[in-house]
């Protein structure tokens, strides 16, 4: 069973139903939009997992919000399939180069249609789940499956005290990890108390990684965290 949740948007109430009939049946959750703000909207408070959008909206049209959604940081990675009465190349192209992952012209075949959904779903999960292995931080790549940390593409040569403590940290973006958390996460509990270890790793990072202090922020007599 799929459960995905999907956002059809439209402004013709039978497709709608049509779509939201054929998705519910094939084990999808859907939820519904008739306008393009309604669609920015419930894309950002609902989080689908792939939006069938259509470019001829009221409001705003489909061009619009999808530029919006792949500019917000919130919805930039939900998959948008097109969909438009219109079957001008132009038009095919034009929303793929805003971001839509496809395009469908109306009428269009629900099978056909639902072969494209689960296909660009599989895309999106096989593409997230290598995107898991791979970290990155201003221009820092660090690729946790090979311990290898890049800096502008040139690999740089850390520990494995000084990789863990980098891979932590970027792993708990913006939560301020204390000094003795740290010490116990990557050194041990026979480290506990020795807080120095922790600074002077920290120094050694920012020097090889070449890092501004505002990178790897010190929170004063607590710990650090990465922005």
């Amino acid at each position: 069973m799929s459960y995905k949740k999907i956002l059809v948007v439209d402004d013709e109430e039978h497709i709608v139903e049509l779509l939201k009939y054929n998705l519910e049946n094939n084990s999808y959750n859907v939820i519904t939009a008739f306008d393009g703000e309604q669609a920015y909207n419930k894309a950002i408070e609902e989080s689908p997992d792939l939006i069938l959008l259509d470019i001829m909206l009221p409001v705003l049209d489909g061009v619009e919000v999808c530029k919006k959604l792949k500019k917000n940081k919130t919805s930039e990675n939900i998959p948008i399939i097109m969909l438009t009465a219109k079957s001008e190349e132009t038009d095919k192209v034009l929303g793929l180069e805003i971001g839509a992952d496809d395009y469908m012209t109306k009428p269009f075949n629900i099978r056909e249609l639902i072969a494209r959904i689960k296909a660009v779903l599989r895309r999106t999960n096989n593409s997230t789940e290598s995107s898991k292995n791979i970290l990155k931080i201003d221009n820092i790549i660090i690729d946790i499956e090979s311990y290898e940390v890049k800096v502008d593409n040139e690999i740089i040569d850390l520990t494995f005290k000084e990789f863990e403590l980098l891979k932590l940290l970027s792993e708990n973006r913006g939560k301020v990890l204390s000094r003795n958390f740290l010490l116990d996460k990557i050194w041990g509990y026979d480290f506990y108390g020795e807080t120095r270890t922790v600074d002077v790793h920290i120094r050694h990072l920012r020097k090889k990684l070449k890092l501004k202090d505002d990178v790897i922020e010190t929170i004063r007599g607590v710990g650090y965290k990465i922005k």
